[in-house]
């Protein structure tokens, strides 16, 4: 008896929830909208692990202006969940080589959208689980993978009521969720892994990209192909050790739009007060370089000056961080503020403040600048906070904020900053 009631429920939330997924719109009551709704479960029949495709069959069909309530899974198909030890999360690595860890949800595929388009991709809300976890492949991964050949994994509550989630005992980190992977299908043909960002968007790991805020990227296949996953709850500038808190989403809101000018050849973000710009690449300094040039591109059509100009102007008006190190291509984003007469935080320490811990270093070699003040804010934390080596590697990743300071002498500088606000007893 009781197995039947079970096959019931189940078949009867399946008739109900399967043609979600293939773009049955809804209303929602008392909500005005200006497209249609459309819901996403995430289910092994629409999500992929660790893979893009742009042959791969659609899981929804919408229309530009339409919007979508869709859920992410947690990593490999939802493996990595309390109770995974940090081993069977290595073997689930080890055992699919050539594949990222990311659950991704997708493709939706936006009708009108074509090659040389712009997706405009507006984020209008997120719902996140109770839980979250950050780790350390042991000897794999992460900035510091042959100093750090042991590894651990931590699962995480998260508080929404208060948005926070307590790391170690006393250290309580903010949440701002924002999803690490969002992006449209490459140009070329055949199957890659999720893990390195592009021109397609993909793993960008900024931070900024929140609730309120819109992904500008480059259509390159017809339908655009839109995937999300490697949901996260909060992250540093840096992501050192591989993870943020990562987490989950029980719902994602997203409002699609085909826009069929201006055209771009790289992914803008714009948030309420800035323009966000960016560059990928293996070597931080080439990073740099072609996010030089994006940002100069972008002043010279904002401000209409040359791109000598613009490019002068950058220093003294963007605000540029490192993204992320860890995932092949690094990144590096500048915010560029939205008012001409404008500026955005251009604190760049060299000491401790009454706000923030401060670890900085220089060198010609940005890729060892950023490597030096990584690492020197990892032995602070350890050596003069106390907390555990892989601890303290894991809160570098999740609330270290790591800022290119003077990068036009011969010397690039990074400023890496901890906030001592985090540093307080946990209210029970």
């Amino acid at each position: 008896m009781r197995t039947s009631v079970i096959r019931f429920v189940l078949v009867t939330a399946f008739i109900l929830i399967a043609p979600l997924a293939f773009g049955q719109s809804v209303a929602l009551p008392g909500k005005k909208m200006q497209g249609k709704l459309h819901l996403l479960p995430a289910t092994l029949e629409t999500t992929q692990w660790g893979w893009f495709d742009n042959s791969q069959a659609p899981v929804l069909k919408v229309d530009s202006g339409d919007t979508v309530v869709l859920e992410t899974m947690m990593h490999s198909h939802n493996q990595v969940v309390p109770g995974k030890t940090i081993e069977e999360i290595k073997k689930l690595r080890t055992d699919h080589p050539g594949r990222g860890p990311h659950t991704v949800t997708g493709p939706i595929y936006i009708n009108g959208a074509e090659p040389g388009d712009v997706l405009k991709v507006r984020i209008n809300r997120i719902v996140p689980r109770a839980y979250a976890t950050n780790f350390n492949v042991p000897g794999m991964f992460g900035q510091f993978p042959k100093e750090y050949q042991d590894g651990q994994v931590k699962y995480l509550y998260l508080d929404w009521d208060r948005k926070i989630t307590e790391f170690v005992p006393g250290v309580i980190i903010p949440l701002r969720p924002f999803p690490g992977t969002i992006g449209v299908a490459r140009k070329e043909p055949g199957r890659d892994s999720t893990v390195p960002p592009g021109e397609f968007a993909g793993n960008m790991d900024i931070r900024d990209l929140t609730e309120g805020t819109t992904l500008y990227v480059p259509v390159h296949v017809p339908g655009a192909l839109l995937w999300t996953g490697d949901s996260h709850a909060a992250q540093g500038n840096g992501e050192v050790n591989l993870t943020a808190v990562e987490t989950a989403y029980k719902e994602m809101s997203v409002t699609l739009d085909v826009l069929k000018k201006p055209r771009l050849d790289f992914p803008r973000i714009e948030t309420p007060k800035s323009w966000i710009t960016m560059g990928f690449d293996q070597d931080l300094n080439k990073a740099l370089d072609f996010v030089k040039e994006q940002t100069a591109k972008f002043l010279a059509e904002q401000r209409k000056i040359s791109t000598d100009d613009a490019a002068k102007l950058m220093h003294e008006v963007s605000d540029c961080r490192i993204s992320q190190v860890v995932n092949i291509k690094k990144g590096i984003h500048c915010l560029n503020p939205k008012d001409p007469k404008g500026k955005e935080d251009m604190e760049r320490p060299t000491k401790e403040t009454t706000r923030y811990y401060v670890s900085h270093a220089k060198d010609p070699n940005l890729n060892k600048a950023m490597d030096d003040a990584s690492r020197a804010m990892i032995r602070f934390l350890e050596e003069k906070k106390g907390i555990a080596r892989l601890d303290a590697y894991g809160l570098a990743s999740v609330a270290m904020d790591c800022r290119l300071g003077d990068v036009w002498g011969a010397e690039k500088n990074v400023h890496c900053l901890v906030p001592k606000s985090i540093w307080q007893s946990a209210k029970r």
